[in-house]
Order: structure tokens, then sequence, then C-alpha cells
């Protein structure tokens, strides 16, 4: 049965859009009576407070005794939805989510893609992907702890933006996905990358004193358009190299490694002979 606050009354309209601060033509956001919210979502009014009581879901607005709900209550009430259906239990929910609104306090999704700059940098072209967190999920078989998480924030691998994440990199959100497939786990996965994020920060700095030595004192003009068109110039020469020379390098230790497993392998396959010799 439904508390005071969640019945329906005749005074009150079921659900409403509330105009955006200071008029505009911004769309006004539509919010939603408790019963409503938990029509909407799927579930019941019981279920919707029992999550309320279990801090899975922010307070709402309050107008007198009624409490208003919006887009944002239904998204978090449909991702807790899908993680249950993964297997995920309420605790390790409540977690995740709990990390994710920290994560909102960390840096924008425009700042971590450098969209907030009027340089436009052209090395990467690399292309973002918004994933809701249960999508998240999937990709990394439910691996995504609040470690985990934290840490792909720490690194910049993801944002936040609203009730998504913005992965930074189609291809290493594919990548990092195919090596926990392959058994790989996604901490040491994301170990790896917060090593490979800082050697590579170190290659990048040696280019771009190369850049500042040596072309930017022979740029006639500052302005973000000529600039851009320099960088565009340069970029294919820059990717070239670091490419050929990481290709090189996995070459060599791969090589390395896989010649000491082989090493190790028939040495093993040696004491094995002769043991099976001597009990013969």
């Amino acid at each position: 049965m439904a508390s005071a606050n969640e019945q329906h009354t005749t005074d009150e309209p079921d659900s409403r859009r509330t105009s955006p601060a200071g008029g505009g033509s911004t769309p006004p956001e539509r919010e939603f009576r408790a019963h409503e919210l938990a029509a909407a979502a799927g579930i019941t009014t019981r279920t919707l407070r029992f999550y309320r009581e279990r801090k899975l879901l922010p307070p709402p607005r309050r107008e007198g005794r009624i409490a208003w709900y919006d887009a944002h209550h239904l998204a978090r009430l449909r991702s807790i939805t899908a993680l249950l259906s993964r297997g995920h239990t309420l605790g390790g929910i409540a977690d995740l989510l709990d990390a994710f609104e920290k994560g909102r306090d960390a840096r924008s999704a425009a700042e971590v893609m450098g969209l907030d700059s009027a340089v436009v940098t052209p090395f990467s072209e690399e292309t973002p992907v918004r994933l809701t967190p249960e999508e998240l999920a999937d990709y990394f078989q439910g691996q995504v702890t609040v470690d985990n998480l934290a840490a792909s924030l720490d690194i910049g691998y993801v944002a936040i933006d609203g009730d998504e994440f913005v992965h930074t990199s189609r291809r290493l959100l594919d990548g990092s996905a195919e090596l926990v497939a392959k058994g790989i786990p996604l901490a040491d996965v994301l170990e790896a990358g917060r090593a490979l994020r800082e050697r590579t920060d170190e290659i990048a700095a040696l280019f771009a004193r190369l850049f500042r030595t040596h072309l930017l004192p022979r740029q006639e003009s500052s302005d973000p358009a000529a600039l851009n068109d320099l960088l565009t110039r340069v970029a294919p020469s820059a990717r070239q190299i670091v490419e050929a020379e990481l290709g090189l390098a996995l070459d060599r230790r791969v090589r390395a490694e896989l010649e000491d497993w082989l090493s190790d392998h028939r040495t093993e396959r040696e004491e094995r002979d002769r043991a099976d010799g001597s009990e013969s």
C-alpha cells in the first residue's frame, strides 16, 4: 500500500513538466509522482520505497508532502533493474552507483577528451563511446567493481556525463574488453593501461618539445586555426614514427618472452624425460 506521500490525489497532476530556470528554449523536464515513476521503471511502489531506503536513489524533490522524481531517477532505476538481472547484488550495485555519483565530481567528459580547448589536436582520431552503467558492466563480464571504476576515472579512460559513461576511445574500450574476455583480469588491464599512459605521456613530451623548439618559433600567427593547420601537417609523421617504434619494441620484447618461455618449457620436458628414464 502506498504511503501518504505516494497516494494519488485529485488536486495534483500525476506528472508535470518543470520550466527551465530563467525561461529560455530548453525543453522542460518531466517530473513523476512515485507511482508513475515505478510504473515507468517496471517496478512496484514497494520496491521503489525499498530502493530509497537502501540509498540506491538520490532524494526526490519535495513540494509539501509530495515527492517529485525526474528522468535521472528513472535512468537510475532502469540501471538497477538491468544490473540485478545480470547477477549483481544490491550491495554491489549500491557501491557502484556511489562511485558513479562521486565520479560526477571528477573531470568532465569534455575536459577528458580535450573538447574544452580552442586548439583541435589531430593526433588520436579516437571515437568516444557513450555507455549506460549496465552496458559498461556487460563489456567487462561483471568485473566493473568500485576499484576498477575508480581506476578508469582516474586514468581518464571514462568520464561521466549525465546518467551515462563516456569512454574516450572505441579502440581502447574494445581492446581492453577483448583482453578481459581472453582471461586477463580487468584490474591488471587497467594497471597496464596506467603504466602505458605514463610512458606514452613521456613519448608525447618528446614530440611536444620538438614541436615547441623548432616549429612554433617559425609560426607567424598564434591564431588557433593556423596552429590547427600546422598540427594537421605534422601529425602523420609523428604517428608514423611512434607506431613504427612501438611495433619494433613489441617484436623485441614479446620475442624475448616467448624464447624464455620455450626455454623453460624445454627444460621442464627434459627433466621429466630424465625422471621417466631413471624409473624404467
